[in-house]
This record gives structure tokens, C-alpha cells and sequence, in this order.
């Protein structure tokens, strides 16, 4: 971050050189490339854009509650309506979307909202419930919930399906709690659960905040599971200490795990569970079933498969879809149909006591309603033929990204047949002194979102690009003639690569330092230290 500027303008934060060169702008801005202050440095006065009555402070309910009121004024920034306005509509001009093109994020499916979708979930009845209201009031959101349930255990062959998770990694706390419940039903202590070095990274922190001893399995040179490791471990009994595996599938490194039924078979035979991370799901939707796989829980992004909105915190939602074993274990609330065709919540109250053996319940309400809604409308308007060409479409874009960057990215694994969704890099091959989070940066000068960098971590430099299946191969050639032009800068030696984002609203950051040492709060016009150069950066 600059230094705040009093002079009322600043210098244009383009390629370095403009301003030598006669090329800055006494506003800053360049064009429509606006240079933007903070909102503090804006409304830095005394103003305010709203009257306020001029009151003395309410009499406090408890006198013990003084010692918590303000000695001054908050230092909020003063803006008026207009410039507040303006000020978030310049920042979001500087913000990448979807919207916008290619977010190439890899084992994330960034992909294209559809509209239809939006307009669906706005609907009266569905955009303005409330979960408090009486379950007769919002039948038709229970028969939304219950339809999206059917869909989804069809799609996956499995038995059951819990909804109320509201992401991927809160999917993978209610999988393992489940597979908890059933082995605590049988009388079994297990206490440990094998995690594949292919597998997502939240699948060990998840299993490790569930209270399991989490060990690794290692992968193949062709980046899939080590099947003979896995038996090893297992052991040759039902009196393993393992509860079960959490397995990626398809997994980080772009792949079809080939042995997943071997590897559910041993998993089985040892008396264990086997989780699926089905963040991937969009590869397979409408062509594989996981069920078929011998897979007993497995988590459903509705944010990534089913397009619903993804980023910003949220919302997202994660579905648990369970097989007959572990169905009886499910969490409340669910939603069920009565023999009259009544569509109901079964609550803690209502579950007989000789009923389910539910662990509990993963949160207040029932899930995401808006993403319900937003999922089965993409599942209803796609159908069984539109939802299989998803998964055909976004392994074939991935396969095109890979080879068409045959002989200028390294691809560790692109002898091992082709790829799935996700076509996966590394930065063997750039010369010395050029890394993966260069070739990341040069690609912002493209005025492309980076794809993801440095994971999966059994790849050193990994670049891993996910298309997704809304990608025109038009689109895709574009996306790919970047790539290859900032792999060519690097591999020709191209030092004006090491300080790119050139063209960006801010160049690159120290970003170490940025993350040890954050600055988060507004201290005035106090002048904060000066950032590092480049040179005392390494160029990074």
C-alpha cells in the first residue's frame, strides 16, 4: 500500500517508468483504470452524509454497563451517499469474477452461475422465508429440500442423504461423525483415519478436529493411491484399529483413483468406512455413482457440481449423501414424506425413540434454502442427459489445456493417460531464479485470475487449471495463449517477469511479510513504513 497521499493526487501505479516518461496523470487514474484511495483517506474529515438529531446519550438499563461506553467518537470515515457510492463501485471494477471470464482455480469449479437459477431462488416463498416459521407455512420449501434430496441419492447411488451442512469441509465433520456413531453403536474405539497424500487438505484437518490420529498414505509415481501401502496398513483383520479412509475422487492431483473398489473392498474387510471428498464431483456427475464404488459417505459442493454461487465466504452447502450403513446415523433435522404425501421436519421431538440413532445435529436449521433451490432448478434444467454431457465437457477442456501445453509446462503426470477435470503443472523445466508464483503474476498482466499454485503439495511448483465445462473452446484459447506466452517469457529469461503484475491496480506484494505482519486497522494519517522493494523481496 502507498503512503497516504495529501496533494489530492497520486502518481498512476502503472509499469514502472510513466511517470519518467511523462505518462502519469495528475488524477492518478489511467483512463478507466481508477486509482482509488482508502475509504478513510476519502472521508477523512469531520462530515458525515446523513443528519443526525443532536441527543444526549440514553439513560444505561444497568449503571455497571458505564464503564463500557466511548470516551470519543468512533473514527469512522465521513462520506456522503455519492461518494461512498462511488467509492465501492470503482473497488468492484477492480475485482475479478466470474462474470468476467476464465477463474481457472484448480480443484475449486469456479463455473458460470446460470441465471435461470438466480431468478428461481428469488421467487416469492422461497427468497423471503424465514426458519422460524411454522412448517405449515413453508411446505413448499420442504418439497424443494425433499426433490433435491431424491436427485442427489439418485445421482449417487447412495441410500440416504443429510442436508443441513452448510459446506464442504462442515460435509466432512458430519461423514466422520457419522462413521463415529457407527462404530461407537458396535462397541468399537477406533481412533484412527488414513488420509491418501492425494487427497484434499482438509480431509486430515477434518478428521483430526473429529478426533481421529490422522496418517498418510503415500501415492504412486502416477499420482494415485498406493493400494499395496493401503492393505499394509489395514492390516489383515477386522480387529484394525482404522475407522476409515477419506479418499479424493477423482483427486488432487487431476486423476480417476482406477482402484477405488479394491481399495472400498479392503477398507470393508477390515471393518472401516470409507469417506469421499466429492468436491470433484463435477468430473463424474451423471457417469459415475459413487455408491457403485463401495463409497459409504461423500460431501456434494452445490457450489462447485451444481453451480450455485461460490466465493466470498459464501453461502455454500455440502450435502452428506450416506450409504445403508451408515444411514441409520444421519443428523437432524431431515425432511420426510408422509404416507398422506404430507412433506414434513422431523426435529429431535418428533423422532421415535426407537427410530434412526441420529448423533445429533450439525447446525440450528435445515441447510442452505436459497442454494437448494439454485441446485435443483440447474439438476431439473440440465436433466440426466445435460448433467452427463457437465462431466464430459469439463474432462475434455481440461485434456485440451494439458496438451496444448505439451513441451512448455511440465506435466508430472501427463504420461499417466488423460487427465480429468483439472489439468495439473509444475515448475520443473523453468530455468533458476524463475518459480510457479511467477508464471501465476504474469498471467494477471493477461487479465486472467491465476489458477491455483503450489497444491497439491505432492508437486513441487504445482499449477493446477480447472476449465470447468462453460468454457468455449474460443475462450480456452485465449486462456491457453496466455499461459504459453508467460511460460515463454520464462523460459526465454524474461526478467521483467519476476515484477509482474505490471498492468495491475497494485504491483506485486511481499506477501510473506503481508501475512506475518498484517496491517488491520486505519491508524490515521500516520505515516506507515515504507514497503519493501522488490530488491529486498527477492523479486517475490
Amino acid at each position: 500500500m502507498n503512503a497516504p497521499n495529501t496533494s489530492g493526487w497520486r502518481p498512476a501505479m502503472g509499469p514502472a517508468g510513466d511517470a519518467e516518461a511523462g505518462l502519469a496523470t495528475a488524477s492518478g487514474d489511467r483512463g478507466l483504470m481508477v486509482e482509488e484511495p482508502l475509504i478513510f483517506e476519502l472521508g477523512a474529515g469531520n462530515g458525515c452524509g446523513v443528519d443526525f438529531d443532536q441527543s444526549g446519550p440514553e439513560p444505561l438499563p444497568l449503571p455497571s454497563l458505564s464503564r463500557f461506553l466511548r470516551k470519543s467518537a468512533p473514527a469512522l470515515p465521513g462520506l456522503s451517499e455519492p461518494d461512498a457510492m462511488r467509492h465501492y463501485t470503482r473497488l468492484s471494477r477492480q475485482n475479478y469474477a466470474i462474470d468476467l471470464g476464465p477463474f481457472p482455480l484448480g480443484s475449486c469449479t469456479m463455473k458460470h452461475n446460470p441465471r435461470l437459477n438466480e431468478k428461481t431462488a428469488r421467487l416469492p416463498g422461497f427468497a423471503d422465508i424465514h426458519p422460524l416459521q411454522p412448517q405449515q407455512t413453508v411446505r413448499g420449501a420442504f418439497e424443494v429440500i425433499h426433490q433435491l434430496a431424491h436427485w442427489l441419492i439418485t445421482l449417487t447411488g447412495m441410500e440416504a442423504v443429510a442436508m443441513s451442512p452448510k459446506a464442504g469441509a462442515h460435509g466432512e465433520l458430519c461423514g466422520l461423525l457419522c462413521i463415529r456413531a457407527a462404530h461407537d453403536a458396535r462397541g468399537s474405539a477406533r481412533r484412527v483415519v488414513l488420509v491418501p497424500e492425494s487427497a484434499h487438505g482438509t480431509n486430515p484437518a477434518t478428521a483430526a478436529f473429529a478426533g481421529y490420529r490422522v496418517e498418510s498414505i503415500p501415492g504412486t509415481a502416477d499420482g494415485r493411491v498406493d493400494l499395496a501401502a493401503l492393505k499394509a496398513r489395514l492390516g489383515g483383520g477386522r480387529d484394525s484399529d482404522v475407522a476409515g479412509v477419506m479418499i479424493t475422487n477423482p483427486n488432487t492431483c487431476g486423476l480417476f483413483e482406477r482402484d477405488m473398489r479394491a481399495i472400498s473392498g479392503a477398507v470393508h474387510a477390515a471393518g472401516g468406512y470409507v469417506y469421499c471428498d466429492g468436491a470433484n464431483f463435477n468430473a463424474i456427475v451423471g457417469k459415475v455413482r459413487p455408491g457403485d464404488l463401495g463409497i459409504d459417505a461423500m460431501h456434494i459442493n452445490l457450489h462447485k457440481t451444481f453451480s450455485t454461487p461460490h466465493g466470498g465466504g459464501g453461502p455454500g452447502s455440502g450435502p452428506v449423501v450416506l450409504s445403508a450403513a451408515l444411514a441409520p446415523f444421519a443428523p437432524l433435522p431431515f425432511v420426510t414424506r408422509d404416507t398422506d404425501g404430507t412433506v414434513r421436519l422431523v426435529e429431535e421431538e418428533d423422532a421415535p425413540a426407537d427410530g434412526p440413532q441420529t448423533f445429533g445435529r450439525m447446525a440450528a436449521f435445515h441447510g442452505q434454502m436459497g442454494m437448494f433451490t439454485r441446485a435443483l432448478t440447474y439438476i431439473l434444467s440440465h436433466g440426466a442427459d445435460g448433467l452427463r454431457q457437465v462431466a464430459e465437457d469439463a474432462v475434455l477442456n481440461a485434456n485440451y489445456v494439458l496438451r496444448s501445453l505439451d513441451g512448455v509446462l511440465d506435466a508430472p503426470f501427463g504420461g499417466s493417460g488423460p487427465c480429468m477435470h483439472e489439468a495439473l503443472f509444475s515448475d520443473a523445466g523453468l530455468p533458476e531464479g524463475f518459480s510457479t508464483l511467477d508464471i501465476a503474476k504474469g498471467l494477471i498482466d493477461e487479465g486472467f485470475h491465476p489458477m491455483t499454485i503450489y497444491f497439491p503439495l505432492v508437486v513441487h511448483g504445482a499449477m493446477l487449471v480447472e476449465p470447468t465445462e462453460c468454457e468455449s473452446r474460443q475462450g480456452l484459447d485465449r486462456l491457453i495463449a496466455s499461459l504459453r506466452a508467460v511460460a515463454e517469457r520464462a523460459l526465454a529469461g524474461d526478467e521483467t517477469l519476476k515484477s509482474a503484475p505490471r498492468f495491475a491496480p497494485r504491483r506485486r506484494l511481499d506477501e510473506t511479510r503481508a501475512a506475518r505482519k498484517p496491517v488491520l486497522t486505519w491508524q490515521g494519517h500516520v505515516q506507515p513504513p515504507a514497503a519493501p522493494s522488490l530488491s529486498e523481496t527477492g523479486g517475490g
